[in-house]
């Protein structure tokens, strides 16, 4: 059998589980599913004055990086945007990357060493999942989903290790939609009495959305201090693209000499550097509050509408702050296809990116949304609800 042969034999076994996945065209009136919490991305204001940056770039200033930042890649834009950063978040340092997937990998595949532990929640994102698996720590333990207890008994465990111990989790999970109890997990390891217990956290989901100026969870618990890594990504509720981890000025220096994700890849280039600036300018100032604040006017309506819709037939999951929702459904494809056909953006998402039998229709509200739209999803859910043969 032929290599190409063997690609098509896996593809056709895989569409006939009904996992096949497919690259497809937007088809809808209605964005209900992009990751764009803030409607940065379609927002005049945005688009102004990112345009504004790009046309005050002076001319003899190249608009790519030409390679990476070890080699010809580096500029002082980066670096200014860097300083920025770590002053928002309130961090020491800040370290770009080209991709929250790039910053995790290139964190967790080189900072745990030979004989550390790894904690992590059960849920965490699949980027967390393969920077483990490139990590030289032997010892990775999955804990159960936001559970304080968990954590409590694994570093019971482990109490006598004289290695680190890293906890891995998200600030908000991308699936679900729920948020962290981050306060507890901290308080957790503060009563365990342990000093070498490291906090590793995704905040993809929650930068522009949550905290103070969209700063995250992270700095709406007032937690910074207590994190060794933040990893707070722009191609979500920022409209742009990239990340950027927050750390000590000491592993910001280890980052930039073992991380294979930053060493052997093309550094941002100005462009990006302009739209990370922009998002940010607008946190900043201001100037995003109002959407930050409709956002979450929507959020509450969507929670009071959908979740008396809650039954056998469809099971609504929610945090009251998140703008995701998890419609967990047997017929997760045919909700999402009727919600389509009606002109509401929103997917299926099945295994294995989620655990068979848990499979569902993600739902993402956006700054740009409107209330009669919500309104109008949700009419479509319950009409399919009374017509659904389940």
């Amino acid at each position: 059998m032929s290599l190409v042969q063997s690609l098509k034999d896996t593809l056709v076994e895989r569409k006939k589980k009904g996992r096949l996945r497919q690259l497809t065209l937007p088809e809808y009136s209605v964005d209900f599913c992009s990751n764009d919490y803030l409607s940065l991305s379609t927002s005049p204001l945005f688009r102004d004055s990112f345009l504004e940056r790009i046309n005050a770039i002076p001319p003899d200033l190249p608009i790519a990086s030409g390679g990476s930042r070890l080699l010809s890649g580096n500029s002082e834009a980066a670096e200014s945007v860097e300083r920025f950063l770590a002053g928002f978040h309130d961090a020491q340092a800040a370290l770009l990357f080209n991709s929250g997937y790039d910053a995790n990998v290139g964190v967790l595949s080189c900072i745990p060493q030979p004989g550390d532990i790894i904690l992590y929640d059960e849920l965490i994102h699949a980027s967390l999942h393969e920077g483990m698996r490139l990590s030289r720590a032997e010892i990775k333990i999955a804990l159960d989903h936001s559970c304080p207890e968990s954590l409590k008994q694994r570093l019971i465990e482990h109490k006598e290790t004289s290695r680190n111990i890293f906890v891995v989790v998200e600030s908000v999970y991308s699936m679900d939609g729920d948020i962290a109890p981050l306060d507890q997990l901290v308080k957790t390891v503060e009563e365990s009495g342990l000093q070498n217990v490291y906090f590793i956290v995704d905040e993809a989901h929650a930068t522009g959305v949550l905290g103070p100026k969209g700063a995250g969870l992270v700095q709406m618990m007032d937690l910074q201090s207590r994190m060794f890594i933040r990893v707070h990504t722009f191609g979500k509720a920022l409209a742009s693209h990239g990340a950027v981890v927050l750390c000590c000025n000491t592993t910001r220096h280890y980052l930039i000499n073992y991380a294979k994700t930053l060493i052997y890849t093309t550094a941002i280039g100005i462009p990006f550097l302009c739209s990370i600036g922009t998002a940010y300018r607008l946190l900043e100032t201001g100037q995003t509050d109002k959407m930050q604040s409709h956002l979450q006017s929507l959020i509450q309506h969507m929670h009071a509408k959908l979740l008396p819709l809650s039954n056998t037939k469809l099971q609504v999951d929610h945090h009251p702050t998140s703008p995701i929702f998890s419609l967990r459904t047997p017929m997760p494809k045919h909700l999402a296809e009727t919600c389509l056909w009606h002109g509401y953006g929103v997917r299926a998402i099945m295994s294995p990116t989620v655990p068979v039998g848990k499979e569902r229709v993600r739902v993402c509200l956006h700054a740009g949304n409107t209330f009669e739209e919500v309104d109008g999803l949700v009419g479509i859910i319950e009409k399919w609800l009374l017509n659904s043969k389940l």
